[in-house]
């Protein structure tokens, strides 16, 4: 319907918009609503656009009440309407059968009549070509001896005799223009046979004719006639018989075979041709590029046409292995350039360049990364579990790793940079990745680290090493991430191996070093996070016994015992899961187990001189109260401060402390750990020897 038929109800003048707004051609809904938006708000828009739609269903009602007579008078007079059109469909029929026939005939009549003038007009301008050829030589003789220079010179009248050269002459154009159409056919039946000359001459391999033709083809600037030619009759039919889906799905090395034989073309069908037009010295047929032209836009357009596939990198191995037998191809042919105007004109040829582009490698690279990368974290979202600790005690003094996430995930790093995975277009890409796997795996560690073990059986002798599996694992989980960090410069190592020449730039294996440096630098703070729940699981399985210190005095008050001279069984307790730790471990990480017990005992032993110094403080304090309470007495009584017989519970207390914290310094000793390198030992023996010497 048209806009002048259009009859909408009259919008209310308070509303945001016009009822001509929605019957214009151009009417969107984002315009309406960008251009009105600026002068109202969406709700009040929101607010007029339903009165709007109101107003237009009271009109749609009124209109059908009008005209709803006309609606059913319309459908009753429908009715038979069916059978007379198919009453008049068999007689239709039948005058457009004969109809068909007439034009059939009348179309047979005019190509025979079109044919026979066509014939007739050949005729007729082979006779003209005849006339205007005979014309064409009179002429030439005619301006001959017009402008015949004797003739000329001697002539008084010169300007005569070159308005009568000028009419021959004009006479003459318009007979070689009548003439053109033969001159054409001279022309292609003396191709024809230069062609068919120039083919044997390429299947005889004679260089001497055809250095020959090739020289003609250059005098009629018919290079590239040349070249398509070679193409048509020489190279397409043998590229044809070797690219096709058969030989490219006769096994893995379809794709580098069906390349070899190409190649082969190459050396055996146009080596001749290629030598003769590639020669250096050769200038009487310089400009020739058979290898681009003749050879590789045929080779290229096949590949398109009959063998597609070899492009989808859905199979992440067979597009690794059809990609590298591509650039060894291409790089051979490039090879074929002996001169650098033939290579330029090779590397800029459009085909050239998209043949390149078709080969989807960020694609390839998605599919190794999710490879790769869920491989990785299949095993890293694991629980901690024994099985994880794939080795023995022994392997920790070795190159292997110990952890199987470990293993795995150095696996994978190797396995990024294997020549069966790698392509060197995608160097920055793997490089990353080999970062990112590194990242990931220092945050497994911290991920387990800060993971809740279950509780051991309190049963089970805790006091050997063996049944604590969190220190254990957290043993390997250290001397892995150690190993980790030392063989990451060897990675780095096959990283530039695999940098093509050019690629070796000092900034380039600069920024290389950096990144790696970083990343190396990142696992040995997390080694030292290791090395921190180390002591702490050392010091968890130790510093319970040293609550007992707190109870030394109740074993001297008022209990009447000797004075000791043995130390109580705490201190070879609390140092019990030590020594075993060392006798297991010293003989295969001595250092490691040196430092880590250094650093355990420096913190026992702070805990053991506050526990002391406690012990220590409450006696001092309990003695002064019993000696102010004894002076109270003794003054209330009236009798003289009698002196102690023998050693007070006090003094026993604190001999007691003292031996106890001599044989704690000698168990230490006995552990091939010196006294001067363990924190606050000093104090703690002279914080006892001093409480026995008062």
């Amino acid at each position: 319907m048209s806009k002048e038929n259009m009859n909408l109800p009259k919008a209310p003048k308070d509303l945001c918009f016009s009822e001509v707004d929605f019957i214009q051609g151009n009417f969107n809904v984002d315009t309406f609503l960008q251009e009105h938006r600026k002068n109202t708000k969406l709700e009040t828009m929101r607010d007029d656009l339903g009165i709007y739609l109101k107003l237009l269903r009271s009109a749609m009602i009124d209109l059908i009440n009008r005209d709803y007579t006309d609606f059913v008078n319309l459908s009753s007079n429908m009715i038979g309407l069916d059978k007379a059109i198919n009453d008049l469909q068999t007689p239709l029929g039948q005058l457009r059968e004969e109809v068909m026939q007439v034009q059939q005939t009348l179309d047979d009549e005019v190509t025979t009549i079109t044919h026979d003038m066509n014939e007739n007009k050949k005729v007729r301008e082979y006779k003209q070509s005849i006339f205007s050829l005979q014309h064409i030589y009179r002429c030439l003789a005619k301006l001959s001896s017009i402008l015949s220079l004797n003739t000329f010179l001697e002539s008084p009248v010169k300007i005569d005799i070159l308005e009568q050269a000028a009419a021959e002459f004009n006479q003459l154009q318009f007979h070689m223009s009548r003439c053109k159409l033969e001159g054409e056919k001279l022309e292609q039946s003396y191709m024809t046979h230069l062609n068919e000359f120039f083919l044997a001459c390429v299947h005889e391999k004679n260089s001497a004719l055809l250095i020959r033709c090739l020289g003609i083809y250059i005098t009629l600037d018919k290079i590239s006639d040349a070249e398509d030619l070679v193409r048509k009759e020489i190279v397409s039919p043998l590229v044809h018989s070797v690219i096709n889906i058969e030989n490219l799905n006769t096994d893995l090395l379809g794709l580098q075979n069906i390349y070899n034989r190409l190649l082969n073309i190459l050396d055996v069908e146009l080596k001749q041709l290629l030598d003769i037009t590639l020669h250096p010295n050769r200038l009487s047929v310089k400009g020739f590029n058979f290898l681009v032209n003749s050879f590789w836009i045929d080779v290229e357009e096949k590949i398109e046409q009959y063998i597609k596939c070899i492009f989808a990198p859905g199979d992440p191995v067979l597009f690794h292995l059809r990609y590298v037998a591509t650039l060894e191809f291409l790089q051979k042919l490039e090879a074929e350039c002996v001169t650098p105007e033939s290579l330029i004109a090779l590397l800029k040829n459009s085909q050239y360049k998209n043949f390149l582009k078709k080969w989807n490698l960020p694609v390839y690279f998605q599919i190794r990364f999710q490879e790769i990368a869920s491989g990785i974290e299949t095993v890293l979202i694991e629980p901690i579990l024994p099985a994880s600790v794939k080795r023995t005690l022994e392997s920790l003094t070795q190159s292997d790793f110990s952890l199987h996430a470990t293993c795995i995930v150095w696996e994978n790093l190797q396995r990024i940079w294997d020549d069966n995975v790698y392509l060197y277009q995608l160097f920055h890409r793997f490089w990353k990745l080999s970062l990112q796997i590194c990242a990931r795996y220092r945050i497994w560690i911290q991920s387990v680290l800060k993971e809740v073990w279950p509780i051991e059986n309190e049963t089970s002798n805790l006091n050997k090493v063996e049944n604590s599996k969190k220190l254990n694992f957290l043993i390997y989980l250290y001397k892995d991430a150690e190993k980790f960090a030392n063989v990451l410069p060897s990675l780095l190592e096959i990283v530039r191996s695999k940098l093509k020449q050019e690629q070796k730039t000092p900034r380039i294996l600069t920024l290389l070093k950096d990144s790696l440096d970083e990343t190396i630098s990142n696992l040995k703070i997390v080694s030292l996070q290791i090395t921190n729940e180390i002591i702490d699981e050392l010091l968890k399985q130790c510093v319970t016994h040293l609550k007992q210190v707190s109870d030394i005095p109740r074993l001297f008050r008022r209990t009447k015992r000797e004075v000791p001279t043995k130390p109580c069984a705490y201190v070879k307790n609390a140092l019990a899961f030590l020594v075993s730790f060392h006798t297991e471990y010293r003989m295969i990480i001595p250092d490691n187990v040196n430092y880590w017990l250094e650093l355990t005992l420096s913190m026992l032993t702070e805990h053991y001189l506050a526990s002391v110094t406690d012990v220590l403080t409450s006696v001092q304090k309990t003695e002064e109260s019993l000696r102010r309470l004894k002076k109270i007495r003794d003054k209330s009584t009236g009798s003289l401060a009698s002196e102690i017989q023998g050693i007070s519970d006090d003094e026993k207390i604190r001999i007691q402390l003292q031996v106890d914290v001599q044989s704690y310094a000698n168990m230490i000793t006995e552990m091939q750990i010196s006294t001067l390198n363990v924190l606050h030992m000093k104090e703690l023996l002279h914080a006892v020897e001093t409480a026995v010497k008062r």
